[in-house]
């Protein structure tokens, strides 16, 4: 089975909702993400929320793709947490059909981060869409296997997810076996991307250099030292995939359009049968 991607909000930051997804279209993306809430106060994002008209093309521009809305980025769980306050943004999810919502669990305090994920879950319930747990190194949930410690705790509801990011792989403590040892109905798409290794940098990275490297410099498949293959040869191989790798320097060099189309075809000898 061919495999399905998706052109993450990072790689093409800089576009609007509708030229993301034709963009998507131009280059064979099957699907596009979109950063509808930003990761934190004051940072870049897109403009759905609250905006008719730019929900109409968007619409608009998927009706006469075929492209879809895969993932809405970004929802963080911290210490004080409304699930009910996100319904906006499960609004317009439902009206694009996206797939999944990126959660990024900020709250270390796993019992409370928990109690709020199963809230979570159920108030998106009726959406039609997964609540996707991230594991990064520096917040509540650490590795996959913290994440996957939070959906039990939940009591496993049926939106329920963990997003596996090769970056997050590499800089966390999680393993080859970890990943597969996760259930496959919790696994509902991966994100791919390169980056130098601990032992190529000489050392353990900083948060700061961690951060840096995840918004601002992340490497073409085949470019760095993560063990891409081992990851995907890990995972279901029918799993989607969202092509994120964000360059700022590169991307301004290259052009929107020029550099998604780097992305994808760097992705897929990691991706597609050999």
């Amino acid at each position: 089975m061919p495999r399905t991607y998706s052109l993450a909000y990072l790689s093409a930051w800089s576009l609007e909702p509708p030229q993301a997804v034709r963009l998507a279209a131009e280059l064979g993306y099957a699907f596009a993400g979109l950063r509808l809430l930003p990761n934190s106060a004051g940072a870049q994002q897109q403009f759905l929320i609250d905006r008719p008209e730019a929900l109409r093309e968007t619409v608009a521009a998927q009706r006469d793709t075929g492209v879809g809305i895969f993932d809405l980025e970004l929802i963080r769980i911290g210490p004080v947490f409304d699930a009910r306050a996100y319904l906006p943004l499960f609004d317009v999810g439902a009206t694009l059909q996206a797939k999944a919502v990126l959660v990024a669990g900020d709250d270390t305090d796993e019992q409370r981060l928990t109690d709020s994920y199963g809230r979570l879950c159920e108030v998106m319930q009726p959406f039609g869409m997964s609540a996707d747990l991230e594991f990064m190194p520096w917040t509540g949930v650490r590795d996959a296997n913290a994440a996957l410690r939070v959906i039990r705790g939940a009591d496993s509801p049926p939106n329920a997810g963990i997003l596996v990011d090769a970056l997050h792989v590499d800089r966390s403590t999680t393993t080859l076996d970890d990943i597969r040892a996760l259930p496959r109905e919790l696994l509902h798409y991966a994100q791919i991307c390169d980056a130098p290794t601990r032992a190529q940098h000489g050392r353990d990275f900083t948060v700061e250099e961690m951060i840096h490297t995840a918004r601002c410099e992340r490497l073409l498949p085949g470019e760095g030292g993560i063990d891409l293959q081992g990851l995907f040869d890990a995972l279901p191989a029918d799993l989607p995939i969202s092509v994120e790798v964000v360059h700022l320097d590169r991307m301004a060099e290259a052009g929107a359009t020029e550099w998604a189309r780097r992305c994808l075809a760097a992705s897929r000898p990691f991706l597609e049968p050999r």
